[in-house]
């Protein structure tokens, strides 16, 4: 029997209740659709062509730390706060977030709204495509935006460097989830980005990020999220790091663990982007 949905604003919720709390004065609302190259979609494009009403495009490359050689590693701070301002996003609003794809990075900007300390925010269930499917209303109209000041306090607890993840894998102290395509995490795909190696972090457990998600692309219930990640042999009774290509499938697994009530959770913000690249680090293939 599967369990009914429940809302949670600081988590997940259905097109049934943003389309009830659309015209909401505090509510904001991000289409955060981001597509490797490979995919030959262009997000910004599509956005303008047809978003949910009085959503902001939050471009996730743009609004990251642009200091960094590694792709979309998370903004300063300061960053962060004067982008969200411009956009007309800050204390006391109820955020939004949803994407093209289903449901895919708008989990990253979830996760990045958490690092910064923001929790009245959550992912849009099904995305863009279940909200398309349902004949729900489009606009091609930008929004309306005014300042919105923000506070912002960082919660480094939420994210792990390269040195982190490489201690976690010697001690064997964490469950580090890498939310790859199989092929990709034993070592039998070729890696989207060039130059880097093939294979995984050594202990790691492999739980495609698609694994965890309905045909629609809603989240499935907590009960089979749990038995996912069982099933490929995560300890969930150890503090979870997760991890994927470059830090934005690897947070579909940090919102799946909250949904289950699991929040010791962190994620590698640089990912296999990082880890694949430096030949000092250690790597396996296979399923081990």
């Amino acid at each position: 029997m599967t369990m009914p949905f429940h809302d949670d604003p600081q988590v997940l919720v259905s097109t049934g209740w943003l389309d009830a709390h659309l015209r909401d004065p505090d509510l904001r609302l991000l289409d955060a659709s981001w597509y490797l190259p490979d995919m030959g979609r262009d997000a910004r494009a599509e956005y303008l062509a047809g978003h949910i009403p009085g959503a902001r495009f939050f471009d996730i490359d743009e609004i990251s730390d642009l200091r960094s050689d590694l792709p979309h590693m998370a903004p300063p701070v300061e960053k962060f706060m004067s982008r969200m301002r411009a956009m007309g996003v800050g204390d006391g609003h109820q955020v939004v977030v949803y994407d093209g794809a289903g449901l895919m990075s708008a989990a990253r900007v979830w996760w990045l709204f958490r690092l910064m300390g923001k929790r009245d925010i959550a992912v849009l269930d099904g995305g863009l495509p279940k909200w398309r499917a349902e004949g729900r209303v489009l606009s091609d109209m930008p929004p309306v935006v005014r300042d919105r000041h923000m506070t912002t306090s960082r919660q480094n607890q939420l994210v792990k460097d390269v040195t982190e993840v490489a201690r976690a894998a010697k001690l064997d102290d964490h469950a580090i989830i890498d939310a790859r395509a199989p092929a990709r995490f034993r070592g039998e795909a070729a890696e989207p980005r060039a130059g880097l190696r093939q294979g995984h972090i050594p202990g790691a457990r492999n739980v495609f990020y698609r694994d965890l998600l309905h045909e629609d692309f809603t989240l499935k219930p907590a009960a089979d999220l749990r038995a996912v990640f069982e099933a490929a042999g995560v300890d969930l009774r150890k503090p979870a790091i997760t991890t994927c290509g470059s830090g934005i499938t690897a947070a579909v697994l940090s919102l799946a663990l909250e949904r289950m009530g699991k929040t010791d959770h962190a994620l590698y913000d640089g990912s296999w982007a990082e880890w694949g690249m430096y030949d000092d680090l250690p790597i396996a293939t296979g399923d081990a």
